[in-house]
């Protein structure tokens, strides 16, 4: 949504349904950049991405051993072992390679290509390795005794054709499907890409989210506290929320509850971010900074490149904890505002349901993967619990997959932090439910 003024809903109830729709739809996906591949882990491909050359492009070697011919082989056992001429070495990166005739053997390292005239490879623990002893543990480095490139080595065990080789395109052939669009890219992603030569990758960019904390009664955490002060939290919690949903982000400083200055600040902010978070300041409080000094965004010029020319909409949700929810656009690019209530638990719970899910869009996830994923368990409890009518209650819970059961962890009060912490769930009481028995099963959404 992109309103010409602002506006305060207030005056009416929406839904959870309602406010989340109405955020998503003023959210589009960033548009395509080619990035770098480290630089493009967690963000979203854009493009299929199909196999330029066959991986591995050439048949090589799964052990550290000898590349020999099968019918040299043929009936070796510790008793009678098959006595081989040593060519020389084949290590990973060979470029010239010897051939391997009747009678002959090369040492062959893992990952090496297979030399001509050689069909398979024996490990080094089924030979002699080359001294003249029992069986090898292992290869004498090159450096240290590169007399054992030559010489003779004595194969204890037969080999069947292709034993011990990695053939050509046995993991991928060439003009085959490497990563299809919308594929969400990690290490596994990053490496495949790079073991096919890309060096570069067209993604959609993570969105940078700038979160900012109102309030004169915040601390920065490791300076000391004084009559009235607490320790902001909020922006911490949120910025790494914006950090685990995917974006890059940036936690400002508590801001003092000045309009001013928190209208100076998110104008400082607009320059890098694609969404904006605030926390506090959206209640009907005589310091409820936020509200204020939003009050007259819209009403300015689009093109100024000041706070002006979005619109923000304050409204009441039926839900417990967030209640209080602001949401709009802002600045010259109608940069998405999200402002969340200031209560901990209330501001964590509103991230959640609200900005994870636009950050995700932004990522250009389709819509599965968009909101956390939720299951149904049935409730363990002392007693029952209560949920005031007419509001969609989310409880902090600990949910466990074997039993299929949730339990409520702390109170419902939204400044249980401590709570919070224990978590890994939450409980997700209907509008129209004011008590739940145990034993009722309940939507439980996953948070971890």
């Amino acid at each position: 949504m992109s309103s010409s003024a602002p506006q305060d809903t207030g005056h009416r109830l929406w839904s959870v349904d309602e406010h989340l729709a109405d955020v998503l739809a003023a959210v589009r996906p960033l548009e395509p950049i080619e990035l770098q591949l480290l630089d493009a882990q967690g963000c979203v491909l854009v493009e299929d991405v199909t196999v330029p050359v066959a991986l591995p492009p050439f048949d090589n070697s799964s052990m550290d051993g000898y590349a020999v011919r099968t019918a040299d082989v043929q009936g070796a056992s510790e008793e009678f072992p098959a006595v081989l001429t040593v060519i020389g070495d084949v290590a990973a990166g060979s470029g010239e390679l010897p051939t391997v005739g009747p009678g002959e053997a090369a040492r062959i390292m893992t990952g090496a290509p297979l030399p001509p005239g050689a069909e398979a490879v024996v490990p080094v623990e089924w030979t002699d390795g080359g001294t003249g002893g029992g069986a090898a543990a292992g290869m004498t480095p090159a450096s240290a005794a590169p007399e054992h490139a030559g010489g003779e080595v004595r194969v204890h065990r037969a080999a069947e054709a292709r034993a011990h080789v990695r053939a050509r395109g046995s993991d991928v052939q060439a003009g085959d499907l490497a990563l299809a669009a919308g594929t969400v890219l990690g290490p596994p992603q990053i490496a495949l890409l790079a073991a096919i030569g890309r060096g570069t990758v067209r993604v959609r960019p993570r969105p940078r989210v700038v979160v900012l904390s109102t309030g004169s009664e915040l601390v920065q955490p490791g300076e000391a506290l004084t009559s009235g002060t607490i320790y902001d939290s909020n922006s911490f919690a949120l910025a790494a929320a914006a950090r685990d949903a995917g974006a890059i982000a940036y936690r400002v400083g508590a801001v003092a509850d000045d309009a001013d200055i928190l209208r100076a600040t998110i104008e400082d902010q607009l320059i890098r971010a694609d969404l904006l978070v605030t926390t506090g300041g959206v209640s009907v409080g005589a310091y409820d900074v936020v509200k204020e000094a939003l009050s007259s965004v819209g009403s300015g010029d689009e093109t100024s490149g000041d706070v002006e020319g979005g619109g923000i909409d304050f409204r009441k949700l039926a839900m417990q904890p967030g209640k209080p929810q602001g949401f709009g656009t802002i600045g010259p690019d109608h940069t998405p505002l999200l402002a969340l209530p200031g209560n901990p638990v209330s501001s964590y719970v509103s991230f959640e349901l609200f900005v994870r899910p636009a950050i995700r869009t932004l990522m250009g996830l389709p819509e599965p993967e968009v909101r956390r994923p939720s299951v149904r368990a049935v409730l363990t409890a002392d007693k029952a619990l209560g949920s005031p009518a007419g509001r969609r209650q989310f409880l902090r819970g600990k949910y466990d997959a074997e039993s299929g059961t949730v339990s409520p962890v702390g109170g419902s009060g939204s400044h249980l932090i401590a709570a919070l912490a224990q978590a890994d769930s939450l409980m997700v009481v209907p509008e129209d439910v004011t008590s739940v028995e145990p034993g009722t099963e309940l939507e439980v959404v996953l948070l971890g």
